[in-house]
């Protein structure tokens, strides 16, 4: 009598976790997270409508001249600001910002997860959370009362040795009121927030990749350079995507630090410039119906520009996630 063996079932099916049965916190749980994915993505898809209904408004009062005029006005009154300024002054000043506080940050992290002591990692640790909870006010005041008047100095030197880069050159003395000086109070603005999650992700490298470096008889920036680097890339780059939205975004300390011009000047030195934000936070208040609506048309272009600058580093991500250690 011929018998027969039931059909072992694939060891992938066995894994795969079932979503119709299975315990009730598991299906509560899953509902959740999708709901809360799904409405993520109904809030992004609000403010976008908002945004462009308000925004095309003003920008059908005046179209021609959205993006190539200084002094962009549909509606005839109050605020008179140029978009193509506005864009010019919150790139500049967030590349400063990254420039400066990205290899800092880094540089803090490494020494907080794999050089310092645990009795002064933990409290250095501790410090950089809390300069992470200053509120942008804050800064905004220190900046203006401390940095403003002792960057005059550093001005001068730059002015004198790097004035032949034209960047460095200024063409007019005064205070420190300039795109450079919010570059560097928006980078110390970003710092414990990239080097918070950078540290974090590197706290997560597998320690055998560590010990077989070290077994191989490599030295400890060699580790660094191997092990940990490559392992973070991904989480160095979301970080970083993570402080250049708030340098992007930045409203109130660079209203109290920036005095503000309608031109573009490649002299970073120079006093004036403007933001995005600092422009809609110094403009709203005068600004009538049309006025606003132009506001909210420069914040649909600052909208685009962070969902751009976002959606690049995650094909970054995407790109370089097969040479990342975490596969390993």
């Amino acid at each position: 009598m011929a018998t027969t063996t039931p059909e072992t079932p694939d060891i992938g099916e066995r894994r795969r976790p079932s979503t119709s049965t299975g315990r009730a916190g598991d299906r509560i749980f899953i509902g959740l997270s999708r709901g809360s994915g799904i409405t993520l993505l109904v809030i992004m898809a609000a403010i976008a409508v908002f945004l462009t209904y308000r925004a095309a408004q003003a920008i059908s009062q005046d179209s021609a001249n959205f993006f190539t005029t200084f002094e962009w006005n549909p509606a005839g009154t109050p605020p008179v600001f140029g978009i193509a300024v506005l864009a010019f002054g919150t790139i500049v000043s967030s590349v400063i910002a990254m420039a400066i506080a990205l290899p800092v940050a880094i540089g803090i992290a490494l020494f907080i997860s794999h050089y310092a002591p645990r009795k002064l990692a933990k409290p250095l640790a501790y410090v950089v959370d809390l300069l992470a909870a200053v509120p942008s006010i804050i800064y905004g005041l220190w900046g203006a009362i401390f940095l403003v008047p002792y960057l005059a100095g550093l001005n001068s030197w730059l002015d004198q040795y790097l004035g032949w880069t034209y960047i460095f050159d200024r063409s007019s003395d005064g205070l420190a009121r300039n795109l450079f000086t919010v570059g560097i109070l928006l980078a110390i603005m970003i710092l414990p927030i990239i080097t918070n999650v950078t540290r974090e992700v590197f706290l997560q490298v597998p320690k055998m990749h560590e010990e077989a470096a070290l077994a191989l008889g490599a030295t400890r920036w060699e580790v660094v350079r191997m092990a940990v680097l490559p392992f973070g890339r991904s989480g160095i780059i979301s970080a970083s995507m993570l402080g250049l939205g708030r340098a992007l975004g930045e409203t109130m300390a660079v209203a109290v630090v920036l005095s503000p011009s309608f031109l573009i000047s490649g002299h970073l030195l120079d006093p004036g410039g403007g933001t995005f934000a600092q422009n809609i936070a110094a403009k709203f208040n005068e600004a009538d119906g049309y006025g606003r609506d132009a506001l909210i048309a420069s914040g649909l272009v600052l909208f685009v520009i962070t969902l751009l600058v976002n959606g690049a580093a995650r094909m970054i991500i995407a790109r370089r996630k097969e040479y990342s250690g975490a596969n390993s």
